[in-house]
């Protein structure tokens, strides 16, 4: 495991840079996740455009205008933050031992923070000086879907950040009970479907108010979103973040299958949970005792599968609304399956379903009741 960039340079490359233990590794490839995303949706909303599904709107704009003070404010606080903390930390002794502690600390270094917000501020001065006009001017502009890509990603990061803590902790309310402040400010926690549910919600809000087809940009967002949660399960593999199975410590029966595949025990994982690795000194030296099924690495394969049948038939469906519900079908089978080899609360009620399981339940009966829906509505029309 690699709980972060360092461990995995280290490893891979024989460089040691004490830099990349700040940079975690399973948030780098949520944020390389939520990047390639971006990308993947900006093509297929291009797309779609250009089949006539989309119309633009115009916005008013004024140019020319010198750096206000809130600008300058703003990139002055930004600049503060990332002297303060992320250059802080190279000069502060130990701080990079335990960055986590570190960045959620109020420690760091106050002097790097005030040059850099001076930086940060100068430089948004002269980005705005460049183009200043004796007299701003104001113009109209057409703005189509694919260009509010950068505004739809922040939203679904933000909320979906939001979302996946607050159905964590409501998954698990008696951690929370024990540690409230601790429970919200942890890197680890998070629930997809909270962070899925609440992103959405987020999504369709802003597509609601900027005038953008709800449908044919959900349709958009089935094979993003199969591929974001493909890409982001690789960070929780190579982090060891929680995220996997129940025990399984019976032997390997397939030989063509590496073992790692079968089970793993997640040595060195980030959250350090376990018994100690012989021999290691140092953090994440802790492997789990049983190992336990990868269930993270089964999710990115299935996932990433699913995402190129999305893709093949973004082409072949027609009817707007129809692959967005194969989406919610997809999406609820494979996670109501992996649900039964990984380790989740259990709801006392009929069955004992997990949360993740009632919800992806529904969401396979939303996906059917919308398809033949969808495809009713086609005829009609």
């Amino acid at each position: 495991m690699y709980p972060n960039l360092y461990y995995a340079f280290k490893d891979l490359f024989g460089i040691e840079i004490n830099g990349l233990k700040l940079v975690n590794s399973f948030g780098f490839f949520v944020a390389l996740s939520f990047i390639l995303s971006a990308w993947i949706l900006t093509l297929e909303l291009r797309r779609k455009q250009g089949l006539g599904l989309f119309i633009h709107t115009e916005e008013k704009i004024k140019i020319g205008e010198p750096a206000s003070l809130g600008e300058l404010i703003t990139n002055g606080l930004l600049g503060f933050i990332f002297g303060y903390k992320i250059i802080g930390a190279f000069t502060i002794k130990n701080a990079l031992e335990d960055p986590q502690s570190f960045i959620l600390s109020g420690e760091g270094n106050l002097l790097t923070g005030m040059l850099t917000a001076v930086v940060f501020g100068i430089l948004k001065w002269w980005e705005k000086k460049k183009v200043q006009l004796d007299k701003p001017e104001e113009r109209i502009i057409r703005i189509w879907p694919q260009d509010r890509v950068g505004d739809i990603v922040i939203y679904a990061a933000l909320f979906g950040f939001l979302g996946a803590k607050i159905f964590h902790n409501l998954e698990n309310w008696n951690e929370f009970s024990a540690d409230p402040i601790g429970s919200l400010i942890a890197f680890s926690g998070l629930t997809f479907y909270g962070g899925l549910i609440c992103a959405g919600a987020a999504i369709i809000w802003y597509a609601i108010k900027h005038k953008i087809s709800l449908i044919p940009m959900l349709d958009a967002f089935a094979p993003t979103m199969m591929f974001a949660y493909a890409f982001g399960r690789i960070g929780c593999q190579i982090s060891g973040d929680g995220d996997w199975g129940i025990q399984n410590p019976t032997a390997n029966p397939y030989s063509w299958l590496p073992d790692f595949m079968w089970s793993y025990t997640y040595p060195h994982n980030v959250l350090g949970e376990g018994v100690p690795i012989p021999g290691c000194a140092g953090p994440y030296c802790n492997q789990l005792p049983i190992p336990v099924y990868p269930t993270p690495l089964y999710e990115l394969i299935v996932c990433f599968f699913l995402f190129g049948l999305l893709w093949f038939l973004r082409n072949k469906i027609k009817v707007p609304g129809q692959l967005f519900s194969i989406y919610l079908i997809l999406n609820g089978l494979e996670r109501f399956f992996i649900e039964k080899i990984r380790v989740n609360t259990e709801y006392n009620i009929l069955f004992n379903p997990t949360q993740a399981e009632l919800i992806s339940a529904g969401l396979i009966i939303l996906g059917i009741a919308g398809f033949f829906y969808f495809k009713k509505v086609k005829s009609v029309n």
